[in-house]
């Protein structure tokens, strides 16, 4: 067993890292892969099944169409070939969680090749930003296995077989990869291009993205690969990044003590930081492939591969020209807002729904404002990915409206908002009438605030005389105060100032 530890930067100077990834995705299809039962997260154990997945003799696998087409998404996104006639082929390996004793995958002629994955990284040296992309080698669809469960028992399995048959895409990545970040770099990418495309949630947690990272390190300057060792897994971007610098330390360790490096697959403990060996690899894999017999080719026709790129979402970079040329939006702005598609698409059902006659670079940018200060503040990623968030872009829209018609102001919609958080069948009108939050034009009642506070502070106003005008700040807030924010703070300031003229 390894733990994280410190690298020596002398010794890790002689030698460079070369990684590759294999990126499991679970496929957001309504049915299995070559089944048609409930493709559903959880659920009671052996309830998502049928003949079909338990390999009943006489029963016949029938490919997804839906799976295809959202394989076909992720390769026309990273720019792959898609392969026109895909045979899928039975992977002899033994499965203790898939009842045909076999898994259904493409061999030789992956459904897309090639492709490449752009990524901004940090040298783990100097700390530099740099710009690169990641070569894919290819792109597969195969079935997913079902899960074993221990329960702590040292001898006894239990078997669910509600995941067997899920389909899966395997992305499978050139040994281009130089360090952690690149390779924690990488898979944020994956995460956010099938989250965007709407193929795969992306929940690493819940197992429907996983990743397994193959190390080897050499000389610098060496061009020949070492010997690769398989980490399995890997459930968060963190945990790669930990693991992909644990391996490399390890094995630079073996290699300077005079040991040998194995072909192996090694299991990580996130809690622990240490990794172990699970099992040594052959230098070939004897799965014996061959075409399944039961499954007819998927031939993807010119119209079939036309209809699909018709039906492609907009993707991030896309969408972050738009936020940019159309919204009029800065740089800092449409990055965070396009980060994740669920914001992206608030962002723009807010912008629709404000009032048309309130539409400007000014309102997106307040709706920018208001969606990275106080809407972020009051939800986490999964709330908003999974549609909780209690306030529609449609209310968002009507209370951004209100401080636009200057109705309340953008101290009183602050407090507006939290109340609409809790009271989500009252409009951000009503909510701001009931407590008193309309803003306040009365002249003659504001000039009576005005007048209270100068009262109060004397001296303050006789230095704001004699030329210290930066306490004009302090003399308007403190008439927000007294209105108890919902003075019109523009007129307030106009008030304050011919008064104390």
């Amino acid at each position: 067993m390894v733990a994280d530890t410190p690298r020596s930067s002398d010794v890790q100077t002689r030698y460079e890292a070369v990684i590759g990834l294999e990126v499991h995705c679970q496929l957001l299809t309504h049915s299995k892969m070559f089944a048609a039962d409930t493709n559903a997260f959880g659920g009671e154990p052996n309830t998502h099944v049928s003949v079909i997945t338990l390999g009943h003799p006489g029963t016949l696998p029938k490919a997804n169409r839906q799976a295809v087409e959202y394989a076909v998404r992720i390769g026309l996104a990273v720019g792959s070939e898609i392969t026109r006639h895909n045979v899928f082929a039975r992977k002899n390996y033994f499965y203790p969680d898939l009842p045909k004793g076999y898994q259904l995958s493409q061999d030789k002629g992956p459904i897309c090749v090639g492709g490449t994955v752009p990524i901004t990284a940090k040298d783990p040296v100097t700390g530099e930003s740099y710009q690169t992309e990641i070569q894919l080698h290819h792109i597969h669809l195969e079935e997913d296995a079902g899960k074993s469960i221990h329960d702590g028992s040292d001898w006894t399995t239990q078997l669910d077989y509600n995941r067997a048959g899920t389909p899966l895409i395997e992305m499978v990545t050139e040994p281009c990869i130089r360090t952690a970040d690149e390779a924690g770099q990488y898979l944020t990418e994956v995460r956010r291009l099938v989250r965007y495309l709407d193929i795969c949630d992306g929940n690493m947690e819940e197992g429907s993205l996983r990743c397994d990272v193959n190390v080897s390190i050499r000389p610098v300057g060496a061009t020949y690969l070492g010997t690769k060792v398989e980490v399995k897994n890997l459930n968060s971007i963190r945990n790669v990044m930990r693991a992909v610098d644990s391996e490399i330390q390890r094995q630079i360790d073996v290699t300077e003590a005079g040991g040998t490096l194995i072909q192996e697959t090694r299991t990580f403990d996130a809690s622990t930081g240490l990794s172990a060996g699970m099992r040594e690899k052959e230098t070939m894999n004897d799965y014996r492939y061959f075409p399944d017999p039961d499954l007819a080719p998927v031939v993807i026709s010119d119209a079939w591969l036309a209809d699909i790129e018709a039906a492609m979402p907009m993707l991030p970079s896309a969408r972050l020209a738009r936020f940019t040329d159309h919204y009029g939006l800065p740089a800092y702005d449409a990055t965070l807002l396009t980060d994740a598609k669920e914001l992206a698409d608030y962002y723009e059902e807010t912008c629709a729904a404000l009032p048309t006659d309130k539409i400007s670079p000014a309102a997106y940018k307040a709706v920018s404002n208001w969606i990275m200060g106080p809407v972020k503040g009051h939800l986490n990623e999964k709330t908003l990915r999974d549609r909780q968030f209690p306030v529609s872009a449609s209310q968002l829209a009507a209370l951004i409206g209100l401080v636009l018609n200057e109705t309340v102001s953008q101290t009183a919609a602050q407090q507006v908002f939290t109340l609409m958080l809790t009271n989500l069948e009252t409009s951000p009108a009503d909510l701001a009438q009931q407590h008193g939050l309309i803003q306040n034009r009365n002249t003659d009642a504001l000039q009576t605030l005005v007048e209270s506070v100068l009262a109060e502070w004397p001296d303050k106003v006789e230095q704001y005389r004699k030329g210290k005008k930066n306490l004009l700040g302090m003399f308007v807030g403190e008439v927000m105060k007294k209105s108890k924010g919902s003075a019109d703070p523009k007129l307030v300031n106009q008030l304050v100032v011919k008064t104390l003229q």
